[in-house]
């Protein structure tokens, strides 16, 4: 399925635009509708112990962001609009964008900034609650464009064969993939690996299948290291899936590509 409703995070951060233009280029590639939505945390205006919501800086910031996205966007059109959360709080902000995140094909976010006005549980949140696919951008580096050499982290996992498909529709014609099986040592390679291969040939895409024996620890950093071999522009990955691996089953692997991610990572839950 094409998508069709994309929805970006907008904030007062440096890398906003990178991830904006990047929806905006996935938008126009797609003919689809693209929204910004603006949350940030931010205190009420406060006259000693009377509270006024939204604050003076609150609005200007989102003024702010509306106006740069608007600019942004002038080539989608009427296909683009602007949505303020209205909400200071991060548990509000959360709670609140997950709401409205769910009526969305695709979530497109910023990897978490420690120094931001973004809530630093946001990635998470939304991956976890929100149902919808989330991709998540780097805090460095520059993405015009993805999906032409994708490399599909792959294990016999409910989570790993919807992270794969939900990576589909960003997947560019004629693509390059990499599918990744990285196991303990002595576990078998999927027998059914040629039918995921031809799965992705059906929807145009041409890609190898590579096993890579891991030590526990060493699972996502070999994720990573494949995707810089292969100079992929796009990792899918089950987030939250543990399958196989203890060690991963409370999201300590998901996590860790949050923190350490080099390219833009699918997260799919």
């Amino acid at each position: 399925m094409a998508l069709a409703n994309i929805v970006v995070h907008l904030d007062s951060s440096p890398r906003c635009a990178v991830r904006v233009a990047l929806a905006v280029k996935l938008a126009r590639r797609e003919g689809a509708r693209l929204t910004g939505l603006f949350a940030e945390v931010a205190s009420a205006h406060r006259v000693g112990v009377v509270a006024t919501w939204p604050s003076e800086d609150y609005v200007a910031a989102a003024s702010t962001a509306r106006t740069q996205f608007e600019g942004a966007t002038p080539a989608l059109g009427a296909r683009a609009r602007f949505i303020d959360v209205n909400r200071g709080g991060e548990q509000e902000i959360l709670a609140r964008a997950t709401d409205i995140v769910r009526a969305f094909d695709l979530v497109i976010l910023g990897q978490t900034d420690p120094a931001g006005r973004a809530p630093i549980d946001l990635p998470e949140q939304l991956v976890t609650e929100s149902g919808r696919p989330v991709l998540v951008v780097p805090s460095a580096g520059s993405y015009e464009d993805l999906g032409h050499r994708p490399l599909f982290a792959w294990h016999r996992s409910r989570g790993a064969a919807r992270a794969l498909h939900d990576a589909l529709p960003l997947v560019a014609p004629g693509a390059d993939g990499l599918v990744v099986e990285a196991g303990p040592a002595g576990e078998a390679t999927d027998e059914f690996a040629e039918l995921v291969i031809a799965d992705l040939a059906a929807h145009g895409v041409g890609a190898r299948f590579q096993n890579v024996v891991v030590e526990d620890v060493r699972l996502m950093d070999t994720l990573l290291n494949q995707a810089a071999d292969h100079a992929a522009d796009l990792l899918a990955i089950g987030a939250f899936d543990g399958s196989g691996f203890a060690f991963l089953g409370r999201g300590s692997g998901t996590r860790y590509v949050l923190r350490h991610m080099t390219l833009p990572v699918l997260f799919s839950h």
